[in-house]
């Protein structure tokens, strides 16, 4: 039996739904994906804002421990038989 213009039209019609609902779970899915990197993203961001904090503090307690250290300036010269 030959098919007709018909169920050609309604062929094509079914195909191009289903192409339309793979697109759109490929959609929701990316969505989803993209909110849980997002997420992710922001909680490390928040977790290197409280490191860099941390380590500010600890960098002005060593400084706090070691007042007479004050970099360059302060490198003995040579000894005299230089």
């Amino acid at each position: 039996m030959a098919s007709t213009p018909i169920d050609s039209i309604n062929n094509f019609h079914q195909q191009l739904n289903e192409r339309i609902d793979s697109l759109e779970m490929r959609n929701a899915f990316q969505d989803d994906v993209i909110e849980q990197l997002n997420d992710e993203l922001a909680t490390h961001q928040d977790e290197i804002t409280n490191l860099k904090y941390q380590l500010k503090l600890i960098s002005g307690r060593i400084k706090e421990l070691r007042p007479n250290e004050g970099g360059e300036n302060d490198i003995e010269p040579p000894p005299p038989h230089y």
